[in-house]
C-alpha cells in the first residue's frame, strides 16, 4: 500500500506545484526551509550520539515540549528538534540554538531516510498526533522506536481517522506507545486502532512562567496609572480582531492584541487604525518606550512571549474559539489568575476547557455576549474565575513526569552502543 500513498502524494505535489510557487514567489512562505523539506539535511546540523528526535508542530509544541526536553537531557541523552511552521522554527532556534533544529521533512522515503541516517535517533517522539505513513514506516524498517506523547485526537480529525481505520491500524502497529492527554483520547486511539495506549495527561499544564518577564515590568511602569486595566486578547484569528475591536471602542483601559499568525500582523494594525485607534507595535514600543495610554492598542507582533504578556492582563480573552477553528490554550493566562473568557469553539481543548467549565474557572462566550463579558471582567466583578482557574491549573501539572516515567526505558534500549 505504501507505493499507492507515495504515489498519490507525489502526484498531488506536482498537480499543486504551480499554487506552491506562487506563494513561494508572493508572499516568500514555504521558501525557507525547502532543502531541508526534501531531504538535505543541513550542515550547521550538529550529529551527535545518543540523540532523541522530538517533533513539534508549531509554537504550541514547541512551547509544550519545553518541560520534556529538558527532561530529557537532564538523563544523559540529547535532542534534536524539527518543527512543520516558520513560526515553530523561529522560537525553537531562539530556545534551543540553530544547530540542533531543522523542518520535519516531506513523507518520502528519500526524505525520511536521510535524517534517520544522519541523527541516528535512539527514538522518534512526535508531540500530540503528527503521525505520518512513510514516517512510520522507515522508522520501522530502521529499527527506531516511535512514541507519541501528549496525544489527542481532536474532535474534527476523528471521523476521519474512523473512517481510514483499517489503513490505519498497521500503521499504528508500528508506533511503540501513546502517551494521551486524557482517557477520551485514549479510548480514541485505541478506537482507530492501538493497542498500546495509556494516559499520562497533558503537557501544557505543566508550562509556566515562574515570575514576570522583564517586558511585562516595563510595560506595566508604561502604564498611566497603577489601576488602569489591561485585556489580552491571544492567538486571534481573522474575524475575530474584527468583533474585540467593536467591543473595545470607548474603553478606558489598553489592549495587547496578539494574532495567531505573524504574516496577519500588517493587516491586524492596518484594521485597528481604520476604527480610529492608536496601534502600538510592540516591536517598535521596545525602541521608543513611549508611555501607553488608555484606550491604545499594543500589537504584539512577536513569537514566543504570549504567554509571559497574560501576566499583565487584568482580563484575557483566548482566540481561534469565536470563529470556528477549535480554540487555543487557556492556561497560559489561567496560570496568573487572570480571568479568561473563550468563544464557543474549542474543540481542540475541549477536555480541558469543559473540565475548567465545572470548576467555575472560565468564561464562554458567543460573538453576541463578547462584549458583555468583557465590560464585566474588565470591571473586576468576577475576579474569583481568575484565581479558580489558577487553583484548577496548579492541580493538573505533572505531566512530565508521568510522561517520563514511560519514556525513558524506551529510549535507554534505543542507544546504540
Amino acid at each position: 500500500m505504501m507505493w499507492l500513498y507515495s504515489l498519490g502524494l507525489t502526484l498531488a505535489l506536482v498537480v499543486s506545484a504551480p499554487w506552491w510557487a506562487l506563494r513561494m514567489l508572493t508572499s516568500g512562505r514555504y521558501r525557507e526551509g525547502l532543502g531541508e523539506r526534501l531531504g538535505l539535511v543541513p550542515a550547521r546540523l550538529r550529529v551527535q550520539s545518543n540523540v532523541v528526535w522530538l517533533h513539534a508542530v508549531s509554537v504550541g509544541e514547541v512551547l509544550a515540549a519545553g518541560r520534556l526536553i529538558a527532561a530529557i537531557e537532564e538523563s544523559g541523552l540529547r535532542v534534536a528538534l524539527s518543527t512543520t511552521t516558520a513560526a515553530g522554527q523561529k522560537l525553537a532556534r531562539e530556545k534551543y540554538g540553530a544547530e540542533r533544529v531543522f523542518y520535519f521533512p516531506l513523507d518520502f522515503a528519500f526524505a525520511v531516510r536521510a535524517y534517520l541516517r544522519a541523527l541516528r535517533p535512539c527514538a522518534l517522539v512526535l508531540m500530540e498526533s503528527e503521525l505520518w505513513p512513510r514516517v512510520l514506516v522507515e522508522c520501522d524498517r530502521a529499527g527506531v522506536s516511535v512514541v507519541v506523547v501528549n496525544g489527542r485526537v481532536s474532535d474534527r480529525s476523528f471521523p476521519r481517522y474512523m473512517k481510514l481505520s483499517r489503513l490505519w491500524k498497521p500503521l499504528l502497529a508500528k508506533v511503540r506507545l501513546i502517551l494521551t492527554q486524557s482517557q477520551e483520547d485514549a479510548w480514541r486511539w485505541r478506537m482507530i486502532g492501538s493497542q498500546w495506549v495509556e494516559t499520562t495527561g497533558n503537557l501544557k499544564y505543566d508550562v509556566r512562567v515562574e515570575e514576570e518577564s522583564a517586558l511585562v515590568k516595563m510595560l506595566r511602569a508604561a502604564l498611566p496609572t497603577q489601576e488602569t486595566r489591561v485585556l489580552v486578547c491571544g492567538s486571534t484569528l481573522e474575524g475575530e480582531e474584527s468583533l474585540l475591536l467593536d467591543c473595545w471602542c470607548g474603553q478606558d483601559a489598553v489592549m495587547v492584541l496578539a494574532p495567531r499568525h505573524p504574516q496577519r500582523f500588517d493587516a491586524v494594525a492596518k484594521l485597528v487604525e481604520s476604527r480610529g485607534l492608536r496601534c502600538l507595535r510592540l516591536s517598535a514600543w521596545r525602541v521608543e518606550n513611549t508611555a501607553l495610554v488608555a484606550g491604545n492598542v499594543l500589537l504584539l507582533d512577536s513569537i514566543g512571549e504570549l504567554a509571559a504578556m497574560y501576566a499583565l492582563g487584568d482580563a484575557a480573552f483566548v482566540g481561534g474559539s469565536l470563529v470556528p477553528m477549535g480554540g487555543h490554550n487557556p492556561l497560559e493566562a489561567a496560570q496568573w489568575g487572570v480571568p479568561v473568557m473563550m468563544g464557543e469553539h474549542y474543540a481542540n481543548f475541549r477536555g480541558m476547557v469543559d473540565a475548567m467549565r465545572e470548576e467555575d474557572a472560565v468564561r464562554i462566550v458567543s460573538a453576541g455576549e463578547l462584549c458583555g463579558e468583557m465590560n464585566r471582567l474588565l470591571r473586576r466583578e468576577d475576579e474569583g474565575v481568575g484565581l479558580r482557574g489558577r487553583e484548577f491549573f496548579e492541580s493538573q501539572a505533572g505531566a512530565t513526569k508521568r510522561v517520563m516515567e514511560r519514556l525513558l526505558p524506551i529510549l535507554r534500549a534505543g542507544v546504540k552502543g
